[in-house]
């Protein structure tokens, strides 16, 4: 059996109730955006795709061994914008500031590992976000880019980045689900 898997930073509830906010200041310009559940909120590390279910204690493994590189550090989350571009936002983000240099460190350590391992990672640069929605083609209106412009700075709170997990994301008619395969603490 496969099992669709990523690596991820869980949010904290802080973050949470922030992106959430920030979800909803920007839902009445954003037509088509399938938004992201409260519950499915995180730092996408590295998505594997499907993965056979006997690699995923190898995976794990890879995974622990690189969170155990890098001590904890906190993470601030700031500013909404959207991938490719404002103006053609596809998928829309809320950033990461003061931390996101050991959040890339974190995402090359564990993109280290595991391409030993035969996983290839994307070949875009990685840019710590956490993703509120995915727009449909049809989404590149002025208001949003606007309303992206105004909420640059918007400030969505500090948080201790100290552990790593492995996700299973199982789709279905209401949307995926996740499920921890594994948990990663950062160096103590």
């Amino acid at each position: 059996m496969r099992i669709r898997t990523f690596i991820a930073v869980d949010i904290s509830p802080e973050i949470r109730r922030s992106a959430l906010r920030l979800i909803e200041m920007l839902r009445p310009a954003a037509d088509g955006v399938k938004w992201v559940a409260a519950e499915n909120l995180h730092w996408t590390l590295q998505f594997l795709g499907d993965v056979d279910e006997l690699d995923i204690p190898e995976v794990c493994r890879a995974v622990s061994k690189a969170a155990a590189e890098l001590e904890p550090f906190e993470l601030e989350a700031r500013g909404a914008g959207a991938f490719p571009s404002n103006d053609r936002p596809r998928t829309l983000w809320l950033g990461a500031a003061n931390g996101s240099r050991e959040m890339v460190a974190l995402h090359a350590a564990i993109h280290r590992r595991l391409a030993k391992r035969g996983f290839r990672g994307e070949a875009r640069r990685f840019v710590p976000h956490l993703t509120l929605g995915r727009a449909g083609r049809s989404t590149s209106s002025r208001a949003v880019e606007d309303q992206l412009a105004q909420l640059a700075d918007f400030e969505a709170g500090t948080m201790l980045v100290d552990e790593v997990a492995v996700y299973a994301s199982r789709l279905g008619p209401e949307g995926p689900t996740y499920e921890i395969l594994g948990r990663a603490p950062l160096r103590n």
